[in-house]
């Protein structure tokens, strides 16, 4: 009698079978989410639907900033070669939006024509009309770094009387469309100006939603000194602590990110740290590419759901004949209770709501009556999605990514510090001697032979018990002096003989010099009589 509540157990039980995360995502937005989409106008108030190439497009990197932040030198940093349509000055000079991107012949496509190419993930910014698709271009070359990701360049944001002139375009609701579609946003500040305009304070706060995208670099740190330096940084964390209402403090990466040479080389070290951590950030992003799509998703599908309850909402509410028009704008007035009501029936988190401010803005140009009531089979589609088929793209990504350990961007500035003695670290702490033939450890092995002989060795050697006395005077927790007699015991045998005291005695060094312990010991470290052993 009731087999269609088998039959529904049966679908929930078992999801949706997908070859790759690429192709179940797709699937899944076109048969699951879109429909509901499309029932409650979700693309005329948040964001145009999405199409394959979305799905399907390299990671993009967006960089943001006032005029003359270093953004498209940044750009030029990273590729090691000029692009097409590239300028670079002290004032006002990308005033286009340039997505740089792989070909195999260098070029330039001009918006309209991109806007029209289903293979770019582009279409729906013809939505923005031609006052924007004339400042809106693609730059193709061949660049290994291309071949990973993709970088958008964007106009410096204005100050002061500039900001007043009129760009043509809603140049924040520009922003927003990227953000939401791009993988990392980095927003540049100039270390000798770091003023937030009220264009650039606007930007920031279109950005909200993806702060989790969000890295800050401070470029040309290397123009100022060690205490100004400081004080800039400090005065930044502050500026954004304003504008960006996290709870946790956003990373900022220091450094002077173009290829000449230091003004003020005193911070070198910190630089060169700075952006070997932004490198991998930015690295690890095809490997994480999968993720991102899929987080977009839960958090569109999240986004839908609510707005299908306020339309749905303000539907019932209205009147089928007379008083439409005070209505509206009763409803209008009171939809901050409507957001509270529908919290408090279906247990959605506040943050899950649209901006209030602006949702009302934009239902004023909508006839309410038009809109439909609550459809519960779209809502428990969208459910089901949530609740089982992203479960199982979740599985699907992982094995991806074991796959294909090695995606990585390659090429360009991040080949310079890779390999080689100009490599982060290259000679230092437990890299130290690394070229030498002589032992690096033999420089102070008088030192620690003294030591070595006042613990009482027997045949040579001495007791764990014994060297643990000594090895507890550096301080250090014991799960590091755990770690180091781990890499010092080379024969395993539980005690140290005179080589690896003083190898466990040079790694404390290592250690309280502020640098990091290697997890397995170089071969540089291994003492000359043990060699033989390690092959």
């Amino acid at each position: 009698m009731f087999s269609w509540l088998g039959n529904d157990d049966r679908r929930k039980k078992d999801p949706e079978v997908f070859q790759t995360v690429s192709d179940g995502l797709k699937k899944l937005y076109k048969t699951k989410l879109l429909p509901l989409e499309e029932h409650y106008k979700f693309h005329e108030f948040h964001s145009p639907a999405l199409e394959d190439a979305d799905f399907d497009n390299k990671p993009m990197v967006l960089l943001v900033g006032q005029y003359s932040t270093g953004k498209t030198t940044f750009i030029r940093y990273l590729l090691e070669q000029d692009f097409p349509g590239m300028r670079i000055g002290p004032e006002p000079t990308t005033d286009s939006f340039i997505a740089v991107m792989h070909g195999d012949v260098e070029g330039v496509i001009p918006g309209n024509a991109l806007v029209v190419d289903p293979k770019k993930p582009f279409r729906k910014l013809n939505a923005f009309g031609n006052a924007f698709l004339n400042r809106f271009v693609c730059a193709q070359l061949p660049n290994p770094v291309l071949e990973s990701i993709s970088v958008i360049d964007t106009p410096g944001i204005l100050s002061g009387e500039k900001q007043r002139i009129s760009r043509g375009y809603d140049f924040a609701a520009v922003l927003e469309w990227f953000a939401e579609r791009v993988d990392r946003i980095i927003l540049l500040f100039d270390a000798h100006k770091l003023d937030i305009s009220d264009e650039f304070s606007e930007v920031i706060k279109a950005l909200k939603n993806h702060e989790d995208k969000i890295r800050v670099v401070l470029n040309k740190a290397d123009q100022i000194e060690t205490q100004q330096l400081m004080r800039v940084y400090g005065a930044l964390m502050w500026s954004l602590g304003k504008i960006v209402n996290t709870p946790e403090v956003i990373r900022v990466y220091i450094g002077s990110f173009w290829s000449h040479p230091l003004l003020i080389p005193d911070n070198r070290k910190l630089f060169e740290a700075e952006e070997q951590d932004l490198f991998k950030d930015i690295q690890s992003l095809p490997r994480n590419a999968a993720l991102r799509k899929l987080n977009d998703l839960i958090k569109r599908a999240r986004l839908a759901k609510v707005h299908a309850y306020i339309i749905s909402s303000l539907k019932k509410e209205m009147p089928a004949v007379f008083g439409k028009e005070n209505k509206k704008k009763e409803l209008i007035n009171s939809l901050g209770d409507i957001y509270s009501k529908i919290e408090r029936e279906h247990q959605i988190s506040p943050g899950d709501f649209p901006n209030l401010k602006k949702m009302q803005e934009m239902l004023q140009a909508h006839d309410l009556n038009k809109f439909q009531p609550l459809k519960t089979k779209l809502l428990d589609t969208v459910d089901d999605m949530l609740a089982h088929d992203i479960a199982h793209l979740m599985v699907l990504v992982r094995q991806e990514e074991t796959q294909k350990p090695n995606q990585v961007v390659k090429g360009g500035a991040f080949e310079g510090t890779m390999n080689g003695p100009f490599g982060h670290g290259y000679g230092e702490g437990a890299g130290e001697g690394i070229d030498e033939v002589e032992w690096v450890v033999s420089r102070d092995k008088p030192m620690y032979d003294e030591i070595f002989y006042t613990l009482s060795p027997v045949n040579g050697k001495v007791t764990g018990a014994n060297a643990k006395k000594e090895m507890i005077k550096s301080k250090l927790p014991n799960t590091v002096l755990g770690k180091i007699w781990k890499l010092a015991d080379i024969d395993k045998d539980g005690m140290l003989d005179d080589e690896e005291f003083a190898l466990a005695n040079h790694l404390i060094k290592v250690k309280l010099e502020g640098h990091e312990l290697p997890s397995d010991l170089p071969s540089h470290l291994i003492p000359p009589s043990k060699r033989k052993m390690a092959e």
